[in-house]
């Protein structure tokens, strides 16, 4: 990977990600994928803007079926934000680069699914679409 974005497995998804003492952006991909190739310079580019306050990191999801299966990952790329080992935010397809700075700053979210919501139902969003997220309660 890179200085700035480790790699992740099914084996240290717990520590590295869940117990993670900041929020973590983990971006879930594939080698054979080119919207997650096009999507890995500003997946890099977050990393390195934010790597004193947060996490980036990558999961390929043919190698690791576990995790992509229990968080129902069913489109890449999907990036998934979490705080304090929860789900706090994510995001499906391509995105831009400040929709991605929102969620690391945790201000304006761009999904707008609640964490734990139906993921069959989860929208998907291209370039720079913007979508308030729904409050939980």
């Amino acid at each position: 990977m890179s200085e700035f974005v480790l790699e992740v497995s099914d084996g240290t998804f717990e520590k590295d990600v869940l117990q993670a003492d900041r929020p973590v952006l983990v971006d879930f991909w594939a080698a054979w994928c080119a919207p997650c190739r096009m999507l890995a310079p500003t997946v890099e580019a977050v990393a390195e803007k934010y790597a004193a306050s947060a996490r980036v990191v990558k999961l390929n999801v043919d190698d690791n079926p576990s995790i992509s299966q229990r968080y129902g990952i069913k489109g890449i790329p999907t990036l998934i934000l979490f705080k304090a080992g929860r789900e706090e935010e994510r995001v499906v397809g391509a995105t831009s680069k400040e929709a991605i700075s929102r969620s690391c700053r945790g201000s304006a979210p761009v999904l707008c699914l609640p964490p734990g919501g139906p993921r069959d139902k989860m929208p998907t969003l291209m370039g720079n679409a913007g979508i308030k997220k729904l409050d939980a309660d």
